[in-house]
């Protein structure tokens, strides 16, 4: 199996996270990764993609490659080489549902489970970590369909257990995300801005680009 690292918040336009990225890298075990930046869940914003490689590409040396699904139209062959052919694929951040339904159309949800099974290193912020689990905190298209501004639970791909919320220091959601984690027989895991966790072979560590950040596992007690 490969390795998932969580990443719970952050600017990468101003190398906020730039820690946990340097970590991302070093996990390749290469000097020169292949990485594939899915920026799905912003629409593939341009602004967001040169920001990446700024940082993935000049900042920490790495080959960059942009997986375009709403700009874009590939086969599905090549979507499988791009995604197969990567030592590392990030997920960037922004509408977790909508992100979810563009992969359902273009398999690219299978093809991360079978990249992760093959040894592809899977990482990604906000809509990119929430995607891992089984289920999300999110705010993603709550306004949308109700015309009232809430948090949902969001069905995930369910690599890894639980259900996740990212920027877990910000407004209110460590009390919402207490509400929805009850009942639900399952791990919560939370993860402040600026703090990732490493998931690995039954093991998970937690890292930080900024002192304090922290992550949690909160879980119902009878």
């Amino acid at each position: 199996m490969g390795i998932i690292v969580a990443i719970g918040g952050g600017e990468i336009s101003t190398f906020e996270t730039y820690e946990i990225d340097q970590t991302i890298v070093g996990l390749s075990n290469k000097l020169n990764p292949t990485v594939v930046f899915i920026p799905t869940a912003s629409m593939d914003a341009k602004g967001y993609c040169e920001s990446f490689e700024r940082l993935y590409r000049d900042r920490l040396g790495c080959e960059v490659k942009h997986l375009l699904l709403t700009k874009c139209t590939y086969t599905k062959d090549e979507i499988e080489g791009m995604i197969m052919s990567a030592d590392i694929v990030y997920v960037g951040g922004g509408n977790t549902r909508k992100m979810l339904d563009i992969w359902q159309q273009h398999e690219v949800d299978n093809l991360l489970k079978k990249a992760y099974a093959s040894g592809v290193i899977l990482s990604g912020m906000s809509a990119g970590s929430i995607c891992w689990y089984e289920y999300g905190h999110s705010d993603s298209g709550a306004f949308e369909h109700t015309g009232v501004w809430h948090y949902i639970k969001l069905k995930a791909m369910g690599i890894l257990k639980g259900i996740h919320c990212p920027h877990y220091n910000e407004d209110i959601r460590s009390v919402d995300f207490a509400k929805m984690v009850k009942g639900m027989n399952m791990p919560g895991i939370a993860i402040e801005n600026n703090c990732a966790v490493i998931y690995k072979d039954d093991q998970y560590k937690v890292i930080t680009s900024q002192e304090n950040a922290k992550a949690y596992m909160i879980q119902e007690i009878d």
